[in-house]
């Protein structure tokens, strides 16, 4: 079945199919990088750092702008890890995930659009408010425990 973009229910009329983002994931012993989401789409919930990718830019280098952008945590964008399709808050966006090295040894700072950065144990992760996809996401990468 072939649908426009004002019949999709997913999409807002007028919108031009998905927008393009990146997620940076960055893990240390037993601790995953998060952030949790200022603004829409999924305000109020943790997820890794990430946003969308600029006109004209490359994929590392969204993956590391973001990064610093809502941690303040410099680091280099290493391989990919798999995508996302997220239909959220009348959004549709693809999400590709990189593992990232942080570079610095300080701790996060929020800033940009995250509203708090933290190491998170990944052992508390699932009991958090997480974007939709994230969990399972991270269980098929082997970050955090196979959820039931």
């Amino acid at each position: 079945m072939d649908m426009t973009a004002s019949e999709h229910p997913s999409e807002p009329s007028g919108e031009h199919g998905p927008q393009l983002s990146v997620g940076a994931v960055a893990t240390r012993v037993n601790e995953l990088l998060m952030v949790r989401r200022k603004f829409a789409p999924q305000a109020g919930k943790w997820s890794v750092p990430g946003g969308r990718v600029r006109r004209g830019e490359t994929l590392a280098g969204a993956v590391v702008r973001e990064l610093r952008e809502e941690t303040s945590l410099g680091g280099v964008c290493g391989a990919f890890m798999g995508w996302a399709e997220v239909f959220s808050d009348g959004q549709h966006h693809v999400v590709l995930d990189f593992e990232v090295t942080i570079l610095d040894h300080g701790e996060p700072t929020a800033g940009d659009d995250a509203q708090e950065a933290a190491w998170i144990p990944v052992w508390t992760v699932p009991e958090l408010p997480l974007v939709d996809g994230l969990a399972e996401f991270l269980a098929d990468q082997g970050i955090i425990e196979t959820l039931v």
